[in-house]
């Protein structure tokens, strides 16, 4: 190595300048030159070049990166600018699963195979085989012996509503009466312009029967005393009328119109319907059975021909050893226009659907701000069962062609059409006027109470009972059949949400459509026997409160035969 001369070797030389420390940007660009970006013979594209003025500036100026939103705004920007939006995206609305009628195409599949299932029995001979853990229940309602103490007045109750709210309205007020120690004047059937039926009290029920069976628990009488009247100037209307909110406790009573009940000797409450909480004190609910299961007989005339026509189903049975399967049937041509649900019946159905609803709730369902959501309200299981739907229902729960069908139910909608697939599942299939002529029902035609009467008669001493739809006819017949069959209700009730779901799959086949059916029959066997909860309704679940345990060993009592007339 040659020494360092500061001196230069001649004149047109300069001294060499010190090598550039390891860590400085003139060495690692010296560097990187030498390494990465040299390509052969040591020099750089254009393009190298360019990229790495553009990565050094943006090392040194770190604050550029401040402009990158502005940089990025700018580019969106000039993009939307030459895009165009004229036209939308169309997007296909999916509706969702059970929010359709299609039974109809249901049917078109499984039609076939239904028919060519022969492998079970008819499930009416063994539906009834889940035990209850607790034994089976006896009626157990007792009259009083004793003499009743003098009245604390009169109590006249204007009763509203079909068949079997009249019925609520009635026992609860004999339960206001007795609790109340007052006098009942017989309830008053108000005229409603749905029902549009007339009928009084003794034109439905046994009248005579139903005083002597109170007499020793509530004083009943068919009209107040002229002298009281004539303080009223013989005119109801001018008797103090109680307005009482629905469900209010037996206290409030006791609290608020027992005071006036004593000042007044005469007082009124109307309407009358739901007005006393299930959730009652035991003396309160023993005489709501004993008003239920007792006292309330149904005249002889509506007795009559509904005994008669239950030994005509039986007959009709005999191939099932008389035992038949009753069905209550909700599509009455104003239930379907309530429901505002759609079936398959076009623009005829939109337009009698809308007459309908103007007809019996004028602008109820026009009113500003109402949404109807169809699809919504059969997905919540609120849709009436169609006659088509109960027919899938029921071969899918085992029932088979040869069951014998009693159908309560009103004028069906449409009926020529709709009644067509269930008459093709169930041909032994009967109505009210199908088993009686016309003479023996025309003292009951024009009267909608009197012909629920009779169906319920029916419905009551079936083998199975099949409620379709809500509603105070079929409480009452679960409450009812339980007092008289051990506790067990004997009804299908089915899932109603469930059902949506299932007849919303035309591609099912017929061996999962049964499975899941006989799944839903299997789990209203097992609701057969229940217990009344403190909010639930006496008429539907007598249990405990009109019922005692019983061993399974144990014969009926006299007891319970006695109501099964009722």
């Amino acid at each position: 190595m040659q020494p360092y001369n500061r001196l230069p070797s001649s004149g047109h030389t300069t001294p060499s300048s010190p090598k550039s420390p390891l860590r400085s940007p003139r060495h690692r660009q010296g560097r990187s030159k030498a390494g990465k970006f040299s390509t052969g013979g040591g020099r750089s594209s254009l393009a190298q070049r360019l990229s790495w003025m553009l990565l050094s500036v943006l090392l040194r100026r770190q604050g550029i990166f401040l402009f990158a939103p502005l940089i990025y705004i700018s580019g969106m920007l000039l993009y939307m600018g030459t895009a165009s939006f004229d036209v939308v995206p169309v997007i296909k609305h999916r509706d969702a699963p059970g929010s359709l009628y299609r039974s109809p195409q249901l049917y078109a599949n499984l039609k076939h195979d239904m028919d060519s299932d022969n492998s079970s029995t008819d499930a009416i001979s063994t539906i009834w085989k889940t035990p209850y853990r607790g034994g089976e229940w006896r009626p157990c309602v007792n009259r009083s012996l004793e003499d009743l103490p003098e009245s604390n007045g009169y109590i006249y109750v204007e009763a509203n509503g079909g068949l079997n709210q009249q019925r609520t309205s009635v026992c609860n007020a004999v339960a206001v009466a007795g609790y109340l120690n007052a006098t009942l004047v017989i309830p008053n059937f108000h005229y409603h312009s749905i029902w549009k039926d007339p009928s009084k009290f003794r034109d439905i029920y046994d009248e005579e029967y139903f005083v002597d069976t109170l007499k020793n628990d509530v004083r009943v009488v068919d009209k107040i005393p002229e002298y009281l009247m004539e303080r009223f100037g013989s005119n109801m209307t001018n008797v103090h009328n109680f307005r009482i909110k629905a469900w209010s406790s037996i206290q409030y009573y006791r609290d608020v119109v027992l005071p006036k009940l004593l000042e007044e000797k005469v007082i009124r409450i109307s309407p009358f319907a739901n007005r006393l909480s299930f959730d009652a004190p035991p003396v309160v609910q023993r005489l709501r059975c004993l008003a239920n299961y007792k006292a309330l007989r149904f005249s002889t005339p509506i007795l009559t021909i509904g005994e008669s026509l239950v030994e005509r189903m039986r007959a009709h049975s005999a191939i099932n050893g008389g035992k038949y399967v009753s069905v209550h049937l909700r599509f009455e041509e104003d239930m379907v226009a309530f429901s505002c649900c759609v079936f398959d019946g076009g623009k005829q159905e939109t337009q009698d659907m809308i007459a309908a609803r103007e007809r019996g709730w004028k602008g109820k369902f026009t009113k500003p701000g109402r949404v109807i959501r169809p699809g919504a309200i059969r997905l919540n299981g609120k849709c009436p069962l169609t006659p088509l739907e109960v027919g899938l229902m029921l071969r899918g729960m085992g029932f088979t062609k040869n069951t014998s069908i009693f159908l309560a139910s009103g004028l069906i909608y449409n009926a020529e059409k709709t009644m067509a697939p269930l008459l093709q599942m169930f041909p032994n299939l009967h109505t009210k006027e199908t088993l009686a002529s016309e003479e023996e029902l025309a003292s009951f035609k024009n009267y909608s109470s009197r012909m629920a009467a009779i169906d319920y008669t029916v419905c009551l001493h079936s083998e199975v009972f099949v409620t379709t739809q809500g509603g105070n006819f079929p409480h009452f017949l679960l409450g009812h059949r339980r007092y008289l069959y051990g506790g067990h209700s004997k009804t299908i009730k089915p899932d109603k949400r469930k059902l949506a779901l299932l007849f919303d799959n035309p591609n099912i086949g017929w061996r999962s459509f049964k499975r899941q059916l006989l799944t839903m029959r299997s789990h209203s066997d097992s609701k057969g026997i229940e217990l009344k909860r403190p909010n639930d309704s006496i008429y539907s679940f007598p249990c405990p409160d009109c019922m005692c345990r019983a061993s399974r060993t144990a014969n009926r009592t006299d007891d319970s035969k006695s109501s099964s007339a009722a």
